[in-house]
């Protein structure tokens, strides 16, 4: 009686990965995560994606393994080790169909994750089980699958981020022109527009995206380095043929599509590794918070409102889990600088555990904070009648420039006026503030014989538009000459939405 095998699922991803559930324990996948009597991360089952969470996931980090060991024992077959294609072969054919059963089994007896999954994978293998991780240390799958995976994450934070640009591009050009009342100290200071106030947070992302764009160029792999990265390993295998040694860690890079691995090393890769990729994760994270404190305050003068499913209650909680997790996401960037900080010459072991923990859980909070971003940036409702009134409650005080100059032109003394127009500008501050008025200062200009200017004249002057500035021209040049050329290059990574689980 022949036993029913069910067929492997295969799950694709947006980025270009796909994952290979063989073993019916991993085919019952995701439902894995809701389990409801351990606890699970909220970062899994509240805020990060399905992609994100694949990219951290055992079968990424296991099948990544045996990557590692098929392109090491290609490398060294092709520098004359006697391995047999016969070997690789059978490698790849059980690439993906990881046997977690006999490597938890395994692991329980001999307390090493690495050795337990070259046994089960040898377990499969039977004629390449003597070559499995020939000459290589743990580190060589850890830290290389390490790299691999940070380099995924970072190009799917990279896609999230370019989306996230494109979005406040798109706010910003539609809101360029429209006048608003700016802050500084969150006091009245001089009118600016809503979009040229979005180009401000738009300007920070473009930042975090260089930055970005700047650590992904600089990953390399591992390599094969051997116990204190020395090599030494290697040496013995190919007899001291340091030319043929050389050759080792080039060809493994470029099977895994890497240009290079670092040319010098301990052990393990430099934990300042770890730490440059979070300090990008926390930059982001910065500039998300900055950018949702700002919408949390407009949204309290009913200025600018995030999208809402409670109409009776417009509470900005979006961007507030945007600065709860970019908090998260900025402490976080101490884990790997500790780290870094505290190694031991070519290796200790207090990296690991910590490791595990504050990589994964950085980009998932990443993940869930841009996804949020794009959320809230293309629902951005603007309340334009709402704007004016505020800013033309203010617009009297930062007028009286304009209109002292106006008066200087109808005969005035300057040096008169000036002193005239701050007095009254205090009565017209105190009625505000003591009695609950309208701000009168038009009205006490105009009634007063030193100026020559009636209220026509004074309304006139109080034009929004005459006192913002260049704001339209700086975001028109901002999104043509920098942010445009970025979307370009990138448009084929654009497009992303983000459904967000309240």
């Amino acid at each position: 009686m022949h036993k029913t095998v069910a067929p492997p699922v295969v799950l694709r991803y947006t980025f270009g990965v796909e994952i290979v559930f063989n073993n019916p324990i991993h085919r019952r996948g995701w439902l894995f995560l809701m389990s409801t009597d351990r606890y699970t991360s909220p970062l899994s089952e509240r805020y990060a994606s399905r992609e994100m969470q694949f990219i951290f996931s055992q079968d990424m980090k296991f099948q990544t393994w045996r990557r590692l060991w098929i392109a090491l024992a290609e490398t060294e077959k092709e520098l004359g080790l006697p391995i047999t294609q016969e070997q690789i072969d059978e490698l790849k054919s059980h690439a993906t169909d990881i046997n977690y059963d006999v490597a938890k089994a395994r692991e329980k007896e001999v307390r090493h994750d690495v050795m337990s999954h070259v046994y089960a994978y040898g377990v499969q293998c039977p004629k390449a089980k003597g070559i499995i991780h020939l000459g290589a240390t743990s580190c060589y799958v850890g830290d290389n699958t390490d790299i691999i995976i940070m380099a995924k994450a970072l190009e799917l934070v990279r896609k999230k981020l370019l989306n996230v640009i494109r979005e406040l591009a798109d706010f910003a050009d539609k809101q360029k022109d429209l006048p608003t009342l700016a802050f500084t100290h969150f006091q009245p200071a001089q009118p600016t527009t809503v979009g040229k106030r979005a180009s401000l947070w738009l300007e920070e992302f473009l930042m975090d995206l260089e930055d970005l764009e700047y650590v992904q160029s600089t990953l390399k792999l591992l390599g094969s380095k051997g116990t204190t990265g020395t090599q030494a390993s290697f040496l013995e295998l190919f007899d001291g043929d340091q030319e043929t040694i050389d050759k080792i860690d080039p060809m493994i890079a470029e099977k895994m599509g890497f240009k290079s691995c670092y040319p010098v090393s301990g052990q393990t890769y430099s934990r300042k590794v770890d730490t440059r990729v979070m300090n990008v994760l926390a930059g982001i994270a910065a500039s998300a918070h900055k950018m949702s404190n700002d919408i949390r305050l407009l949204q309290h003068l009913k200025e600018v409102e995030e999208p809402s499913a409670m109409a009776y209650k417009r509470n900005p909680m979006r961007s507030e889990r945007i600065a709860s997790l970019s908090r998260y996401v900025m402490v976080d960037a101490l884990n790997p600088a500790i780290t870094s900080a505290s190694q031991w010459f070519e290796r200790t072991l207090d990296d690991s555990a910590n490791k595990r923990i504050s990589i994964a859980e950085g980009f998932l909070a990443i993940d869930g904070i841009l996804d949020l971003c794009m959320n809230v940036v293309d629902g951005l409702v603007v309340y334009p009648k709402v704007i004016e009134k505020r800013l033309r409650s203010e617009l009297p005080f930062m007028a009286t420039e304009n209109i002292m100059m106006d008066a200087v032109k109808e005969g005035g003394d300057r040096q008169e006026l000036h002193e005239r127009i701050r007095e009254l500008s205090m009565e017209a501050g105190r009625r505000v503030k003591e009695e609950g008025a309208d701000n009168q200062l038009m009205a006490l200009i105009a009634q007063d014989e030193m100026f020559h200017l009636d209220e026509a004249a004074l309304e006139a002057s109080l034009e929004p538009s005459k006192y913002v500035g260049c704001s339209a021209h700086q975001v028109e040049r901002f999104l043509n000459d920098v942010i445009r050329p970025v979307l370009k290059e990138n448009e084929a990574d654009l497009g992303m939405k983000a459904e967000i689980n309240v």
